[in-house]
Protein backbone atom coordinates (compact mmCIF):
# COMPACT_ATOMS: atom_id res chain seq x y z
CA UNK A 1 0.00 0.00 0.00
CA UNK A 2 1.40 3.60 -1.17
CA UNK A 3 2.14 6.03 1.87
CA UNK A 4 0.55 9.64 0.96
CA UNK A 5 3.87 11.73 0.97
CA UNK A 6 5.13 13.77 3.76
CA UNK A 7 3.48 16.08 5.32
CA UNK A 8 -0.48 14.80 4.39
CA UNK A 9 0.18 11.40 6.50
CA UNK A 10 -2.23 13.16 9.10
CA UNK A 11 -5.10 13.75 6.68
CA UNK A 12 -7.76 11.24 5.62
CA UNK A 13 -10.84 11.70 3.77
CA UNK A 14 -13.36 14.11 5.02
CA UNK A 15 -17.31 13.66 4.61
CA UNK A 16 -17.19 17.74 5.38
CA UNK A 17 -15.43 18.19 2.07
CA UNK A 18 -16.97 17.76 -1.33
CA UNK A 19 -15.14 18.68 -3.87
CA UNK A 20 -17.05 19.38 -7.62
CA UNK A 21 -15.54 19.49 -11.12
CA UNK A 22 -12.43 21.35 -12.11
CA UNK A 23 -13.35 24.92 -12.71
CA UNK A 24 -9.96 25.69 -14.61
CA UNK A 25 -6.06 25.81 -14.34
CA UNK A 26 -3.67 28.73 -13.87
CA UNK A 27 -0.71 29.68 -15.43
CA UNK A 28 1.29 32.37 -13.95
CA UNK A 29 3.15 34.82 -16.81
CA UNK A 30 4.64 38.27 -16.88
CA UNK A 31 2.28 39.78 -19.41
CA UNK A 32 -1.35 38.96 -19.99
CA UNK A 33 -1.40 40.73 -23.19
CA UNK A 34 1.80 39.10 -24.36
CA UNK A 35 0.14 35.81 -23.54
CA UNK A 36 -3.29 35.56 -24.90
CA UNK A 37 -2.52 35.74 -28.35
CA UNK A 38 -1.00 31.98 -27.93
CA UNK A 39 -3.20 30.69 -26.33
CA UNK A 40 -6.25 32.63 -28.85
CA UNK A 41 -4.63 32.78 -32.36
CA UNK A 42 -1.86 29.56 -32.77
CA UNK A 43 -4.15 26.85 -30.21
CA UNK A 44 -7.75 28.21 -31.00
CA UNK A 45 -9.17 28.76 -27.54
CA UNK A 46 -11.61 31.61 -26.98
CA UNK A 47 -10.79 34.53 -24.57
CA UNK A 48 -12.47 36.56 -22.39
CA UNK A 49 -11.69 40.10 -21.45
CA UNK A 50 -8.69 40.69 -19.79
CA UNK A 51 -9.82 42.17 -16.32
CA UNK A 52 -7.60 43.37 -13.05
CA UNK A 53 -8.50 42.00 -9.52
CA UNK A 54 -7.01 45.12 -7.62
CA UNK A 55 -7.42 43.20 -4.27
CA UNK A 56 -5.37 40.68 -5.54
CA UNK A 57 -3.11 42.27 -7.15
CA UNK A 58 -3.24 40.88 -10.38
CA UNK A 59 -4.56 41.03 -13.99
CA UNK A 60 -6.28 38.26 -15.75
CA UNK A 61 -7.81 36.77 -18.86
CA UNK A 62 -9.96 33.38 -19.09
CA UNK A 63 -9.61 31.32 -22.49
CA UNK A 64 -11.52 28.37 -23.01
CA UNK A 65 -15.52 27.20 -23.77
CA UNK A 66 -17.81 25.90 -21.30
CA UNK A 67 -15.83 22.40 -21.09
CA UNK A 68 -12.34 23.73 -19.98
CA UNK A 69 -10.91 27.02 -19.29
CA UNK A 70 -7.11 28.32 -18.75
CA UNK A 71 -6.51 31.30 -16.59
CA UNK A 72 -3.61 33.42 -17.48
CA UNK A 73 -2.54 35.59 -14.23
CA UNK A 74 -0.24 38.57 -14.39
CA UNK A 75 0.76 40.65 -10.94
CA UNK A 76 0.38 44.01 -10.94
CA UNK A 77 2.79 44.04 -8.14
CA UNK A 78 5.94 42.68 -8.05
CA UNK A 79 6.15 41.74 -4.64
CA UNK A 80 2.47 40.01 -4.09
CA UNK A 81 2.18 36.48 -4.29
CA UNK A 82 2.23 35.88 -7.95
CA UNK A 83 4.66 38.78 -8.49
CA UNK A 84 7.47 36.38 -5.85
CA UNK A 85 6.30 33.54 -8.30
CA UNK A 86 7.04 34.69 -11.90
CA UNK A 87 10.40 36.54 -10.23
CA UNK A 88 11.15 33.22 -8.70
CA UNK A 89 10.71 31.21 -11.64
CA UNK A 90 11.96 33.77 -14.34
CA UNK A 91 9.19 32.24 -17.04
CA UNK A 92 5.40 31.30 -17.53
CA UNK A 93 4.18 28.20 -15.40
CA UNK A 94 1.42 26.63 -13.50
CA UNK A 95 -0.09 28.26 -11.18
CA UNK A 96 -3.06 26.68 -9.50
CA UNK A 97 -5.67 24.26 -10.04
CA UNK A 98 -9.76 25.67 -9.28
CA UNK A 99 -12.14 23.36 -8.09
CA UNK A 100 -15.82 23.89 -7.65
CA UNK A 101 -17.65 23.56 -4.48
CA UNK A 102 -21.15 23.97 -3.05
CA UNK A 103 -20.52 25.65 -0.06
CA UNK A 104 -17.09 27.74 0.26
CA UNK A 105 -17.80 28.40 3.75
CA UNK A 106 -18.53 24.76 4.71
CA UNK A 107 -16.05 23.39 3.04
CA UNK A 108 -13.32 25.85 4.68
CA UNK A 109 -14.89 25.01 7.81
CA UNK A 110 -14.14 21.55 7.06
CA UNK A 111 -10.57 21.73 5.82
CA UNK A 112 -9.61 23.68 8.80
CA UNK A 113 -11.31 20.76 11.06
CA UNK A 114 -9.49 18.25 9.57
CA UNK A 115 -6.11 20.09 10.22
CA UNK A 116 -5.47 21.33 5.94
CA UNK A 117 -3.36 24.62 6.74
CA UNK A 118 -5.47 27.20 4.52
CA UNK A 119 -4.25 30.82 3.31
CA UNK A 120 -7.83 32.21 3.21
CA UNK A 121 -9.99 31.01 5.95
CA UNK A 122 -13.06 32.94 5.24
CA UNK A 123 -14.34 33.31 1.41
CA UNK A 124 -12.80 36.27 -0.57
CA UNK A 125 -14.34 37.74 -4.14
CA UNK A 126 -12.13 36.45 -6.94
CA UNK A 127 -11.77 37.20 -10.86
CA UNK A 128 -14.60 34.55 -10.91
CA UNK A 129 -16.49 34.24 -7.49
CA UNK A 130 -16.04 34.09 -4.50
CA UNK A 131 -12.84 31.88 -3.98
CA UNK A 132 -10.40 30.47 -1.23
CA UNK A 133 -7.18 28.87 -1.40
CA UNK A 134 -5.09 25.84 0.07
CA UNK A 135 -2.16 26.40 1.00
CA UNK A 136 0.63 24.15 -0.88
CA UNK A 137 1.92 23.15 2.15
CA UNK A 138 -1.20 20.92 2.90
CA UNK A 139 -1.28 19.53 -0.65
CA UNK A 140 1.56 18.09 -1.59
CA UNK A 141 3.06 21.57 -3.23
CA UNK A 142 0.23 22.96 -5.25
CA UNK A 143 -1.79 25.67 -4.91
CA UNK A 144 -5.43 24.60 -4.62
CA UNK A 145 -8.02 27.40 -5.42
CA UNK A 146 -11.71 26.39 -4.28
CA UNK A 147 -14.40 28.62 -5.87
CA UNK A 148 -18.44 28.93 -4.55
CA UNK A 149 -20.69 27.12 -7.70
CA UNK A 150 -23.19 30.04 -6.48
CA UNK A 151 -21.11 33.04 -7.09
CA UNK A 152 -19.32 31.85 -10.42
CA UNK A 153 -19.82 34.31 -13.63
CA UNK A 154 -19.15 33.71 -17.25
CA UNK A 155 -15.45 34.55 -18.21
CA UNK A 156 -15.46 33.81 -21.83
CA UNK A 157 -18.22 34.45 -23.79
Amino acid sequence: MRRPPRGLRHLRPSAAVKLGPLHHVAIAVPSVSESVPFYRDVLGLRAGPVRDVPDQRVRVAFLGDDRQLLELVEPLDPDSGVGRFVRERGRPTLHHVCYVVDDLAGTLAGLAHEGVELIDRAPRRGAEGDVAFIHPRSSGGVLIELIDRATIRESVP
